[in-house]
């Protein structure tokens, strides 16, 4: 019922990505392809360098940013890459030079952090500055936040909940007289940014994805037998299948291609182990003997 879950989630986010990238079937060739004229030259070998410097469990992860910077300069323009953000805040160009992600964005990469200023910037363009930001964590809906003055009863006002994510809150008159809102889930909604951010990840997996310059080919590196072995034979007693596991593992490529076709994120919890140890062999991680430790003492 999961892995059936997991299908319909490739299969939706296959459809946005071919009404907003016009790709069937997304690769970083066909990305890198649109984003080069759209970006520049410089731009585009900055931004791919961000790219190459990850690791290949987060290389789609990136390349997800990069095709929602894509869409949203199409919808902004160019001239947003230079403009200034105010405060401490610098142009997106400077980010991309520095490669430094700022405060309160640390937890994300400066690819990532770009397209959520992208993708935020998408939403206020199209619907307006938000009036407050909700944690939609609870799925309380009524007075998660202050009214702005002047405020009327039955007025919808745009809140903030995710990068480029925005739904409504209604104005609504309690028993008491007092003013409050009810948030409207129905029309939870994303920038487009932030539509191609997410469907380009889930439609093009974790890959293996090549990018140019790359000598020699990381995902052409031999991985430690003992360590498939241990891995693979772990996965074939939980339930993935000997066709999604692929034939052999001898190669990072190969390793990779197997995580994305056994959809571990939509198995059981203990999967998650699982995961740990894989993308520490992919990445070649000094934690890789603790990872098959762990999931052996699992």
């Amino acid at each position: 019922m999961r892995q059936a879950h997991a299908e319909d989630a490739r299969t939706e986010a296959r459809r946005v990505v071919r009404n907003l990238l016009g790709e069937e079937r997304p690769t970083a060739e066909l990305l890198i392809a649109d984003v080069r004229p759209v970006l520049g030259d410089d731009r585009t070998d900055r931004t791919l360098g961000l790219a190459l410097g990850a690791s290949l469990t987060r290389r789609s992860a990136e390349l997800a940013a990069i095709a929602a910077l894509l869409v949203g300069t199409r919808e902004l323009g160019d001239d947003w890459w230079s403009r200034p953000r105010g405060g401490k805040l610098p142009p997106p160009d400077e980010v991309v030079r520095t490669a430094v992600a700022i405060e309160p964005w640390t937890d994300l990469t400066a690819l990532e952090m770009l397209a959520a200023w992208m993708a935020d910037d998408a939403a206020d363009e199209m619907w307006g500055r938000p009036v407050a930001q909700v944690d939609l964590n609870s799925w309380q809906a009524e007075d998660r936040f202050d009214l702005p003055p002047g405020a009327k009863p039955g007025e919808r006002l745009v809140v903030h909940f995710d990068a480029g994510g925005r739904l409504d809150a209604v104005v609504a008159r309690r028993p008491d007289e007092d003013l409050g809102s009810n948030l409207d889930f129905q029309s939870l909604r994303y920038s487009r940014p932030a539509e191609a951010q997410w469907s380009w990840g889930v439609a093009a997996g974790l890959g293996p994805h090549r990018l140019p310059g790359e000598d020699p080919d990381p995902y052409a590196r031999e991985v430690p037998s003992a360590a498939t072995g241990i891995l693979r034979a772990w996965a074939l007693r939980h339930g993935a299948s000997r066709e999604q596991l692929g034939e052999r593992w001898e190669t990072v490529g190969d390793v990779v291609a197997a995580i994305e076709r056994v959809d571990w994120m939509w198995r059981s919890g203990e999967w998650f182990g699982w995961w740990r140890g894989a993308s520490a062999l992919v990445d070649d991680s000094a934690y890789l003997p603790y990872r098959l430790e762990e999931l052996a003492a699992g």
